[in-house]
């Protein structure tokens, strides 16, 4: 179900983006969203070589965007050689999308442990097996990796939080959101956090 044109006025924000992005991602969820939690990170190398792809959303508060994963991954050596980030959410079902960027750091340890012991047993079994980003001769390999890993932990053994594995923090400097319209005059209200981390609001032209 695709929701149809709705204006996006100031009027309709809040002062705090991240209480209007919460809104966003509850009506694209009462919208039928399919994966409303996909959202695209993109970073950058040292020499500003691009790569982008496609992770889950797995918390947002008024500190910014948090998603998780091997901090050996081409993504996670790009972030700790250039803490920087840019993100964006797109709900086709609602034609909204959301659009940050910042700086990145990552989540404390307590944080990425909670949320390690709620994946569930055979997600954190492979976060062991795979040498993310990094080759292998074939699917039989990860696979015969990933047994080897559930035989090391046995049937109901712990699997405990590996050190090259956590959580990132997004925290943006701006957060744009994009409203379709039909007349391709999209609306575009940007919040764009000043010295002293208060947020103010413009609109961008489409």
């Amino acid at each position: 179900m695709v929701a149809g044109e709705r204006a996006l006025h100031e009027d309709d924000v809040d002062a705090s983006p991240f209480v209007t992005f919460q809104r966003w991602y509850d009506d694209a969820v009462a919208h039928g969203a399919l994966q409303p939690d996909a959202m695209i990170v993109a970073t950058a190398s040292p020499d500003a070589r691009p790569s982008a792809r496609a992770v889950l959303l797995r918390g947002v508060d008024d500190r910014g965007f948090c998603f998780f994963t091997n901090f050996e991954s081409r993504k996670g050596r790009e972030l700790g050689a250039n803490p920087r980030a840019a993100i964006v959410l797109h709900w086709p079902e609602v034609l909204r999308q959301v659009r940050a960027t910042g700086r990145v750091e990552r989540v404390a340890a307590g944080e990425a442990e909670a949320y390690w012991q709620s994946r569930p047993r055979p997600s954190r079994v492979s976060a062991w097996a795979s040498e993310q980003s990094a080759p292998i001769r074939s699917r039989a390999a990860l696979e015969s990796r990933a047994d080897e890993m559930a035989e090391r932990f046995g049937e109901d053994g712990d699997v405990p939080l590996p050190e090259f594995w956590g959580g990132y923090r997004v925290i943006p400097d701006d957060v744009e959101f994009w409203q379709h319209r039909d007349d391709r005059l999209h609306d575009r209200l940007v919040y764009v956090r000043s010295g002293d981390g208060s947020w103010s609001l413009e609109r961008l032209q489409p």
